[in-house]
């Protein structure tokens, strides 16, 4: 017991070292857990995406490829872009948000092609009155970039801005009043130095300006969290599908409530919890972010700009503008503002923002809670301990089992978060941390402490005997010794018939192949029967029965192994399991033979003291091989002896006479095993085995005429698989002396 209690205080360290080492790595958090983390979090979504609610009202308008191919390549004209801002709202559109930043002035406006002084190439003189009147009437066509300001001015219109890692843009215009309880969310916020915005001129007169940029720390390039704030250091900027949100509802600002406000907790750093704009809330992670909430990209969401310009369309577009959201976008792939989401997708960058503003309007949030990542350290550590204790009390597999219940648990716990309350909370890693870590380690060391001999056992034979013999040396290795005992067994040889002319026509690997396809399941139906394989010599098998573990009835399994084999064959010529059909191969059908024989023999460990095998030796082995050598003679598949006969009992057997084996100075008495002991019983093989010993009995004595007749009815009553059997009979019958001389 003192040894017991030593290898469990053992284990018991070790595995807590393994323990605190994972449970210290959960709270130091690296990079690479948080990307393993959000990718379980993708599957929340994969599996339960957010409902699909085509009654809430956002929609995109898509300039996708049929758009590109009416209206040009993008960029276009802002005058056609201004046609289509008066479009949404005189269709009624409740926000007509752009996900696109126009930087600079439009490049096909035909101001742009006013020469501001003469060209250094043309003189003066070369000044002609067609070219001066070409710039007055330039001069009097309307200016796009002016044109698509007046109608963002007269319009709920949203423009974006993007975020710069340098200093060499803008500020955006702030149009939303900012309010906030609790912390300065600027204070929080990570400070962008400049933004890269629309022309002043557009953005000047737009109800609305927000940010488009995403969150710098997903990984993956797989979008899953929005910012809803931006800030300069200073002042703070909303997100562009916040600032549609408020501009349709006619919001002047936003309320923000950050850590320090009335009911909100203020740990150790300041945090953002919540925003709120007119009568939309919602809450968001510590740096002002919104968890997407994403369901598939359904293609009711969008509305294709070639679509909206078109009068005739009006009819049938109208319903889906009016008071709606109408976010302005592209998918087209050569735009490059294609994104990934957590449902495996890939979206267009605006359906990101479309999305956001169909789940805060539907109330669809996701959420990280502050005490996540408390929780799933101590559930580390609780199943950590508890996966110990289970292996040190109950062993590995009662182990495995129990802590594969309580993990299956933790995962049905986090789902129920998920799909009920929208929390993201991670079951992988305490589950995959203690289960491959911790349990691993506990039953690695187990297995080096208590199991060293039978590893060896394993390693040095598992490959070669049967398992019976191994689970025999694993609980005895003190058997390994060499030495045998005489005991009675039942051996059998197996040989396939034609085996040189299938070789010809195979190459080797073929010829591989082949062996591998036919002596896999042969060794099968011998194992399944409790015979050990001794060996196998090039398409031969020799198997024995009761040893090492001692079988009463082994000559009865014996026989039915051997059926088995023949079946098998029969079934994988049927099956044209070797290929030889499809291929055309000039070869038969595969058969086998096989020699039984049941004696005394030695079995036992032989060879050296550095190398030995697992074998039997005696006379009995010996018959049984020539046995098997006289199945081609006889015209039968398997050939018994008669003491394999006796100790079988009631099979299906037909006496093949008195045969002369090879090393054998007295015949030897051999019986075709022809079937079951229920075929045995049948009144067809009763009446074979009558005709089938009449026909023995003339032969034997020599009556030539009285055996062709038996033979005759012998035929009539046997199964087409002993026509093979009964042509040696007719050649036995044709060499008695009667028939003979008749011949002569």
């Amino acid at each position: 017991m003192s040894i017991l209690r030593s290898k469990r205080a053992k284990v018991a360290a070790v595995t807590s070292a393994f323990l605190l080492a994972v449970v210290l790595l959960r709270a130091l958090d690296p990079g690479f857990l948080t990307s393993i983390r959000l990718l379980g979090f993708d599957y929340y979504q994969k599996f339960w995406p957010r409902m699909e609610r085509p009654e809430i009202p956002v929609r995109i308008v898509d300039i996708d490829e049929r758009a590109l191919a009416i209206h040009g390549q993008w960029p276009w004209s802002r005058d056609l872009l201004a046609q289509m801002t008066e479009r949404l709202r005189d269709l009624g559109a409740a926000a007509i948000v752009y996900d696109i930043i126009f930087a600079e002035a439009d490049r096909l406006s035909p101001h742009r092609f006013l020469p501001t002084k003469p060209a250094p190439s043309i003189p003066p003189e070369a000044e002609t009155p067609d070219r001066g009147e070409i710039a007055r009437l330039l001069r009097r066509l309307p200016d796009t970039d002016a044109q698509f300001a007046e109608a963002i001015a007269t319009a709920p219109v949203v423009l974006g801005f993007a975020v710069r890692p340098d200093a060499n843009g803008r500020t955006p215009e702030q149009k939303a009043g900012i309010a906030y309880a609790g912390s300065d969310p600027a204070t929080v916020l990570p400070a962008f130095p400049s933004a890269l915005t629309s022309l002043p001129a557009l953005e000047a007169p737009a109800a609305g300006s927000g940010g488009v940029s995403l969150s710098t720390r997903d990984t993956g390039g797989i979008v899953r969290r929005i910012p809803m704030l931006f800030s300069d250091g200073t002042a703070l900027y909303p997100s562009l599908a916040l600032e549609a949100l408020r501009v349709a509802q006619g919001a002047s600002g936003l309320i923000i409530r950050a850590t320090g406000a009335s009911g909100e907790p203020a740990p150790g750093t300041d945090a953002i919890t919540d925003i709120k704009t007119g009568a939309i809330a919602l809450p968001t992670t510590a740096f002002g972010e919104l968890w997407v909430y994403f369901n598939a990209d359904r293609p009711d969401r969008y509305v294709s700009a070639a679509d909206l310009l078109v009068p005739e369309e009006t009819a049938r577009i109208a319903p889906l503008i009016e008071g709606q959201i109408v976010f302005i976008g592209t998918s087209s792939v050569g735009l490059n503002d294609m994104r990934a989401t957590p449902l495996g997708e890939l979206v267009p960058g605006v359906s990101i923002h479309a999305q956001a503003a169909e789940q805060i309007i539907a109330g669809d949030f996701l959420s990280r809670p502050d005490w996540a990542d408390g929780a799933e350290l101590i559930a580390t550590l609780l199943l950590g301990l508890i996966v110990i204790a289970l292996v040190l009390s109950v062993g590995a597999l009662w182990a495995a089992a129990l802590g594969g219940f309580i993990a299956a648990a933790l995962y049905f716990g986090a789902i129920a978060l998920f799909r009920n309350h929208g929390l993201l909370v991670d079951p992988v890693y305490p589950t995959a941390a203690n289960l491959f870590v911790v349990y691993a380690a506990a039953t690695a060391l187990l297995y080096f402490l208590t199991e060293r001999e039978k590893r060896f056992v394993r390693t040095a034979f598992g490959q070669y005997l049967a398992p019976e013999l191994v689970r025999r040396l694993e609980e005895t290795p003190e058997d390994l010794r060499l030495g045998g005992e005489m005991r009675d067994m039942t051996i059998l040889f197996m040989d396939v018939r034609g085996f040189t002319p299938i070789s010809e026509q195979l190459t080797p690997t073929d010829l591989v192949a082949f062996l591998n396809a036919l002596l896999s399941p042969l060794s099968a139906e011998i194992q399944a029967r409790h015979g050990t394989i001794d060996k196998y010599i090039g398409d031969s098998i020799m198997a024995f029965w009761n040893a090492p573990v001692e079988v009463a009835d082994h000559a009865r399994l014996a026989c039915r192994a051997a059926l088995a084999m023949i079946d098998t064959v029969e079934n994988l010529n049927a099956a044209d399991a070797f290929g030889f059909h499809a291929r055309s191969l000039p070869v038969g059908p595969v058969r086998i033979g096989i020699g039984l024989n049941t004696g005394e023999a030695c079995v036992g460990n032989m060879g050296s003291d550095q190398r030995f095998n697992y074998s039997v030796i005696g006379d009995a082995v010996n018959v049984a091989a020539r046995i098997e050598s006289s199945c081609k003679a006889v015209g039968a598949e398997c050939l018994v002896s008669e003491d394999t006969a006796h100790a079988a009992g009631d099979f299906a057997l037909l006496e093949a006479g008195a045969i002369p084996l090879k090393g054998k100075s007295v015949p030897i008495k051999l019986f075709a095993l022809v079937d079951t002991p229920d075929a045995a019983a049948s009144p067809e093989f009763i009446a074979l085995k009558a005709a089938h010993d009449t026909l023995i009995a003339h032969i034997d004595a020599g009556e030539a005429e009285a055996a062709a007749r038996a033979l005759a009815t012998c035929r009539a009553h046997a199964p087409d698989r002993l026509s093979g059997f009964y042509d040696r009979f007719a050649e036995r019958i044709a060499a008695l002396p009667a028939v003979a001389e008749r011949q002569m």
